[in-house]
């Protein structure tokens, strides 16, 4: 049976007591109010608030148990509101089910009740930013000698309020085509607004280029080159869009990946550059290198242990001073996870996660290498396939675009491939030629694109020079 008794009547107050948080006790009746009076109320609520938006816990209550009874596709009364709160413990607390007449009587209308929502949603956020603020003061407190991570926690609290609020709702297919057309696409000085290529002409023919928002993981087995093709990539971005690129390298120390940028970019052997034996005419090349790469804008963090909020947090930074076109992360597997996961792949499983959520909160394309597992070693040929992915299917599932480096000359000498192609007297064997595979693309069609590798300066190249008018997707 119902209860009707009830406690003394919750005063209705619009504005929060002196040491209260912001709340707004009758916004949050008229909301309960309009699912009551117009059963129209609810759908145009859901997309705005909570349950946990609500300041009054009674409230919250209600609201909860109106969202019980419109999944069960039951109508929203006050018999129905009350029975249901009755089944959960709650209608005594509120006040039985005069509280609720009460409340309908006192707003007696449903005009009005997206804003009235909004309010509610609002205050509520303004709590969670004041709780944040608290949480931010105690690391603060508590200091300790690492002020970076504690950047990145206090970051990470108010980035995640953002990502809570961030919940879209409908867009007008017509609104979209609007922002289609308003879209500059390439400006006028070479800048790629939309996507970033990646400067393999066959590669941008087949991708058209990389979108922002996209998670791109890159893999392949140790040794193949995974590392010269992200760096490849940060130097085409950098000089040839003139865009800023953040490079994570949890493998390699930043000297390391400044003087293989500066072979491949002056075209002389890094084990000569590195000894410093090389001639005159190098010598030219090597300053007018170094000249080039210096006007750049590639920011290479080599810290041993990174974690994706620490990577958010670092390019947030760095976005808000020089802007962002691409971030590289070489590689996935040597990410830290929170510590939560019970298991490695669930673990990786969030890191990539993550990585995407990063693509699409900084609007850049995320570039991740990753390792394959050894599978690709046991069979013949050695072309890897998705599920070599090592440690986690969800690098896969989470990806956007998967693309594997593959060197048939790395598992097969000229002897081997002579014995292997005898009805193929006038072929060659594949020195220096590599493939990128395109084994998943969200957005557009796979495929397979032929680069070359040059071995001296640990670089790819386009298979066939030509000039850029030639080529257009």
């Amino acid at each position: 049976m119902v209860s009707t008794s009830r406690p003394a009547p919750l005063r209705p107050d619009s504005r929060p007591a002196a040491g209260l948080p912001p709340h707004d006790i009758s916004a949050e009746e008229a909301v309960i109010a309009a699912l009551l009076l117009d059963e129209d109320a609810y759908a145009r609520v859901l997309p705005i608030v909570r349950p946990e938006d609500f300041f009054r816990e009674q409230h919250s209550w209600a609201y909860e148990a109106c969202q019980a009874l419109a999944d069960r596709g039951e109508a929203i009364t006050i018999p129905t509101l009350a029975h249901e709160l009755d089944r959960a413990g709650h209608l005594d607390a509120l006040g039985g089910e005069p509280a609720l007449v009460e409340i309908a009587g006192r707003h007696f209308t449903a005009v009005g009740v997206e804003a009235h929502a909004r309010i509610v949603a609002r205050d509520a956020l303004y709590r969670r930013l004041i709780q944040a603020a608290g949480q931010i003061a105690q690391l603060a407190y508590e200091g300790g000698p690492d002020a970076t991570r504690v950047l990145a926690a206090a970051e990470g609290l108010l980035l995640g309020i953002r990502n809570a609020e961030a919940a879209g709702d409908f867009t007008r297919l017509r609104d979209l085509l609007d922002q289609f057309l308003e879209d500059p696409g390439e400006s006028a000085d070479g800048l790629m607004v939309s996507a970033v290529r990646s400067g393999f002409m066959d590669l941008d023919s087949l991708l058209g280029g990389f979108k922002r928002g996209d998670l791109v993981i890159v893999a392949a087995r140790t040794g193949v080159g995974k590392s010269s093709f992200l760096l490849n990539l940060s130097r085409n971005v950098a000089v040839g869009q003139h865009g800023t690129v953040a490079f994570f390298a949890l493998e390699m120390a930043g000297e390391q990946l400044a003087m293989r940028l500066l072979s491949t970019e002056a075209d002389v052997d890094s084990t000569r550059l590195r000894l410093g034996m090389h001639t005159e005419a190098e010598e030219a090349r090597i300053m007018h290198a170094i000249g080039t790469l210096a006007e750049t804008h590639i920011f290479i963090d080599d810290s041993a242990v990174l974690t994706v909020p620490e990577i958010r947090a670092k390019c947030r930074r760095l976005q808000s001073e020089y802007g962002l076109d691409l971030v590289i992360v070489d590689y996935l597997q040597l990410l830290h996870g929170s510590g939560r996961a019970d298991t490695r792949a669930n673990e990786v499983g969030a890191i990539s996660r993550g990585l995407k959520e990063l693509a699409r909160e900084l609007g850049v394309p995320v570039l991740a290498a990753a390792q394959l597992s050894r599978a690709v070693e046991t069979r013949t040929p050695h072309i890897p396939m998705l599920s070599d992915l090592r440690e986690s299917g969800s690098i896969e599932q989470d990806a956007d675009i998967v693309m594997f480096i593959y060197r048939e000359d790395m598992y097969t000498t000229r002897e081997e491939w002579e014995e292997q192609h005898p009805g193929d007297p006038g072929g060659q064997h594949p020195t220096g030629i590599a493939q990128f595979i395109v084994a998943k693309h969200r957005n557009g069609p796979t495929g397979t694109v032929a680069v070359r590798f040059v071995n001296r300066t640990a670089s790819f190249q386009d298979l066939i020079l030509r000039e850029p008018a030639a080529y257009g997707p």
